[in-house]
């Protein structure tokens, strides 16, 4: 396992929607209880919405017109046991609807979050930023699938009862609304496939420029100490500039739909009162009913807007759920098998053993290292590095040769059980906001159920250890707050070579039976490089049972204190020997290890 992940939670058992349609469907079937009491209590609502002018204009015709003093006093009363029911159904649908958007919201962020840090990896092609917009963004917006889903029906239903009270009160009037409405929704429907299209590439071109923008202010330091930073702001500019066009398209297609919904209620409710003003001179009306009718007709442009409102919520959710399913559906980085590892692996085979393997730059490297072994490996290209990690951390899908850990073939072994036996510690290992102690803690929590990062597994004598053998110690001597020094987000307030210990003290407090090293003290000067170096070889060795240790470094005070050093040109084994043997002998190793 890596530090970074070591924590990551297992994927549900649900079934992972492939499509917008199924995730949308099942956004409604779980939270069914929910959206139904929603959906019944703000049609609820609607009806008594609708309600108001027939019970103003049945007032009118039975105590205004004939000045009835007890038939007002009921009518009265009436309308004010409407009012009440009109605004406790409306309080109430909108909460549970929208405690239905916010879970699901949530479950999206979850089952994103699941996805991105499960141990297989995930290869949907999206950079880490875009992760980010998809797993927050994209899980809002898809949400309120649910609040658009309760709010039509409710507009329905309020265009149903309106439409009958119409019917009733007088046919030939009735039907036109009742024609005209869905005619009117109809063609309010052919823009929804251009907001759609628009929104998904707003969606697309902004989480480009998260992404962008987080990869720059992750490697700020470094643009800044090669000059680039210029030319990294001007590339960020660009990818801005894209982005605001999408984000003004979209914004001016929904202004566009949003005009086009109120011009087309504003001329229906025109039409509707129009004939009822006529019909009432004709005297085919009586006052109370052109009341109704008008009120009704007014009315009735709200529901017809809202339901074109709905039509671009879908929109803008559809486009939405067609990014997360994307990334939920993400094949796996790397397809692992079933074998288990023990708790403590046998003193023979060797703890980690490579034969003749080959994984893009490497060609038929043979390696072993034994328990209780501590071995270096000096690689005079980074991408031999970064292929060996890949090996030990069961990421090399469709290497040659054979990689075995405690004589299992690395690809038939569980991913969790390979991780909890194997530690890579690679090179820029994330730190989590938090506490020197949450930190340290997380990696050992990881390997026992029963723990968690706000309760060490053990007191504090083994996180000072850890961090003593890593040459840490100052980070607590010399803070008041000790272990419980704060962290921010991605240890910003650490400097490089602090964040560089913490990691290495987080990986040997772990304590895995098998330990791999990445390049750990390249941030470090000389004097506190050889403190780590022999700190780190006599904590690996007072471990019981001895733990293998593969060091990945040209660090000269880690090579000096391994057993045996592996050299590693061209993708291949050039030389294998002690440091002072290899520094005697070889030129290229001498040339290698120069600083």
């Amino acid at each position: 396992m890596t530090a970074a992940t070591a924590n990551a939670t297992p994927v549900a058992a649900e079934p992972v929607p492939t499509t917008a349609k199924a995730l949308r469907a099942r956004t409604l079937r779980r939270h069914r209880g929910r959206v139904t009491l929603g959906v019944l209590l703000l049609s609820l609502h609607q009806v008594c919405e609708a309600l108001v002018p027939v019970a103003i204009g049945v007032t009118i015709d039975l105590a205004v017109s004939t000045g009835d003093t007890t038939a007002l006093l009921w009518c009265v009363g009436g309308l004010a046991l409407l009012f009440t029911c009109l605004a406790l159904a409306y309080r109430s649908g909108a909460r549970f609807t929208l405690n239905a958007v916010e879970r699901e919201a949530h479950l999206l962020r979850l089952e994103s979050a699941r996805r991105v840090l499960h141990p297989r990896g995930e290869r949907s092609g999206l950079r880490s930023g875009e992760v980010l917009a998809v797993a927050t963004s994209d899980a809002e917006q898809a949400s309120t699938f649910v609040r658009a889903w309760a709010v039509g029906i409710a507009q329905v239903t309020a265009i149903v009862v309106t439409t009958v009270v119409l019917l009733t009160i007088n046919l030939p009037l009735g039907l036109g609304v009742l024609l005209g409405v869905p005619l009117m929704l109809l063609l309010l429907r052919l823009p929804a496939a251009r907001i759609t299209r628009r929104t998904e590439a707003k969606q697309a071109t902004a989480a480009r420029a998260t992404a962008m923008a987080t990869d720059l202010v992750g490697g700020l330091r470094v643009l800044m100490g090669i000059g680039a930073r210029h030319n990294a702001s001007l590339r960020y500019r660009r990818a801005s500039d894209v982005a605001l066009t999408a984000s003004v398209g979209a914004a001016a297609t929904n202004g566009l739909y949003k005009g086009l919904v109120t011009a087309a209620g504003a001329v229906f409710l025109a039409c509707v009162a129009g004939v009822a003003g006529w019909m009432a001179l004709q005297g085919h009306l009586t006052i109370g009913e052109l009341v109704i009718v008008v009120g009704l007709a007014q009315f009735l442009a709200e529901p017809v807007r809202a339901l074109g409102m709905v039509g671009q919520m879908f929109a803008v959710a559809r486009a939405s759920a067609q990014r997360l399913v994307r990334l939920l559906n993400a094949p796996d980085a790397v397809a692992p098998g079933d074998r288990l590892l023990p708790d403590t692996l046998p003193e023979v085979p060797p703890a980690v053993e490579l034969r003749g393997v080959t994984h893009r730059n490497l060609d038929g490297v043979d390696l072993t290292v034994a328990q209780g072994e501590f071995v270096a490996v000096l690689a005079t290209d980074p991408r031999d590095a970064e292929d060996l990690v890949d090996l030990l951390t069961g990421r090399a899908a469709g290497a040659g040769g054979t990689t075995l850990v405690g004589g299992e073939p690395v690809n038939e072994l569980d991913l969790t059980s390979l991780r909890r036996t194997v530690l890579v510690e690679e090179h820029g290992s994330v730190l989590f906001e938090g506490t020197l102690r949450s930190n340290l803690a997380v990696s050992r929590a990881s390997r026992d159920d029963r723990a968690t990062p706000a309760e060490p597994v053990t007191g504090d004598g083994a996180l000072l250890t850890a961090l003593a053998a890593a040459a840490a110690e100052d980070l607590v001597s010399g803070h008041p707050d000790g272990l419980d020094r704060p962290v921010t987000d991605s240890a910003a307030n650490l400097s490089g070579g602090q964040r560089q210990r913490v990691a290495l003290a987080r990986a040997l407090f772990a304590d895995p039976p098998v330990l791999v090293l990445h390049d750990p003290t390249t941030a470090v000067d000389a004097v506190t490089e050889a403190a780590i170096a022999q700190g780190t070889v006599d904590l690996r060795a007072r471990r019981s049972p001895g733990g293998a240790t593969l060091v990945i470094a040209s660090s000269p005070a880690l090579l000096a204190r391994a057993d045996r050093v592996v050299v590693l040109r061209e993708g291949r084994v050039h030389a294998e020997g002690t440091h002072a043997r290899l520094a005697e002998d070889d030129p290229h190793y001498r040339e290698a290890i120069l600083r």
